[in-house]
């Protein structure tokens, strides 16, 4: 009898002596004695151990359950992979919609944001950015907007940061759609509109659509050196002579070549345009109006309701390193919420609005909304399918 069988053999046995009266042990014992050629003391000395086989795991037992860990992953690529910090704090709102058992739910949010880290580091995908610019500097009118980048420490919304990105595919030769990306320093509030091409119109008719719809008044505007931007119509509408009769020109711009003096707008252009539309080129101009369907109705909706967001709180250099501490985690709809200087009108109609969205519908509407982009984009692809089949 080989040694693996010898092992096999006396788990088995001693799970039957286990379970066993006195007179069957007395027999099981005669058995195995007989069996493996030992002596009774011997044998009555095995039965007393505990077989490796049997043996607790060493170390602390599971908390989360297999099953957790497996809503967990899914929840992660349902919630746009957010970062396990804001995953945390976002749970609460998504489960209220999410089917699963209550005690799932309840492991979920026992989860730290370390332990969703260790839970979701096999599934992690690596995403590669890849960096271009469409951006021409607007010269003639450098003079008349101040450099003037906003002092990060603001306490209430409506200072506001611009920027453009182009869906060019790795060229700016030609027509081709913009994004337009709008976003709220004090709350992270960020809305998004297409425009074709970048001349003053098309971006302006995107401000003035965005400024409609966004729960707070823009008390200033800061972009970069681009002509999409340095426009007199633009400084028209912003001035005391534009539609909005305002008091004095609200428009500032960043000093060229500091992507840091916009940098709440820059990493908005990767989160909210780019992880979404990638870098293809869209030449389509029916696919205009598309994007911005997705970006008006389920887009913005699922970002500034149901994504928190971080924002720095302190940075120290220690060294050649620097130690970021940053706030809890919440939704621009959470902030605007929390602020004094927003009116309870606009609060109230915003939570009425809140208390109709489910983050769940909402994504797979937009995701249906992709697919009709894309179908655009591609009109051949229903043929070729049908050819295959």
């Amino acid at each position: 009898m080989s040694s693996d069988l010898r092992k096999e053999y006396t788990r088995v046995v001693w799970l039957r002596y286990q379970n066993a009266n006195k007179r069957r042990k007395g027999l099981i014992l005669d058995e195995f004695c007989a069996t493996r050629g030992i002596s009774r003391k011997y044998a009555i000395r095995l039965f007393h151990r505990v077989p490796t086989h049997f043996k607790a795991r060493p170390g602390r037992k599971k908390l989360f359950s297999d099953q957790a860990v497996y809503h967990l992953r899914k929840l992660w690529l349902l919630m746009n992979q957010m970062n396990s910090k804001r995953l945390k704090e976002a749970l609460p709102f998504w489960l209220c919609f999410y089917v699963a058992s209550a005690e799932v739910k309840a492991e979920l949010l026992l989860m730290s944001h370390s332990t969703i880290d260790r839970k979701l580091a096999p599934f992690r995908s690596k995403v590669m950015r890849r960096l271009r610019s469409g951006t021409k500097p607007g010269r003639l009118l450098k003079t008349i907007i101040p450099i003037r980048p906003f002092d990060y420490e603001i306490k209430q919304p409506g200072y506001v940061e611009a920027d453009t990105v182009a869906h060019c595919g790795g060229s700016l030769a030609g027509e081709f759609i913009w994004s337009l990306t709008f976003t709220d320093i004090f709350s992270g509030w960020t809305e998004n509109r297409a425009t074709w091409g970048k001349g003053s119109a098309g971006v302006l008719n995107g401000i003035r659509e965005i400024e409609a719809v966004i729960p707070f008044s823009i008390l200033g505007f800061n972009c970069d050196n681009g002509s999409e931007f340095l426009n007199y119509p633009l400084i028209e509408y912003m001035g005391p002579e534009g539609e909005k009769k305002r008091p004095q020109c609200l428009m500032t711009r960043s000093r060229a070549y500091k992507k840091n003096d916009n940098a709440h707008v820059e990493q908005k252009n990767w989160t909210h345009v780019r992880e979404m539309f990638g870098y293809d080129r869209f030449s389509n101009l029916a696919q205009v109006e598309l994007m911005n369907r997705i970006y008006r109705d389920e887009h913005s909706l699922l970002h500034n309701f149901f994504y928190p967001q971080m924002k720095l709180k302190t940075k120290l250099r220690v060294g050649s390193r620097y130690k970021r501490t940053y706030t809890t985690p919440k939704t621009p709809y959470q902030r605007i919420l929390e602020c004094e200087h927003v009116p309870q009108q606009a609060k109230d109609k915003l939570t009425a609005l809140f208390r109709t969205l489910n983050p769940f519908r909402l994504r797979k509407q937009m995701q249906q909304k992709l697919k009709d982009f894309y179908k655009a984009q591609n009109p051949n692809t229903d043929q070729k399918e049908k050819e295959a089949a």
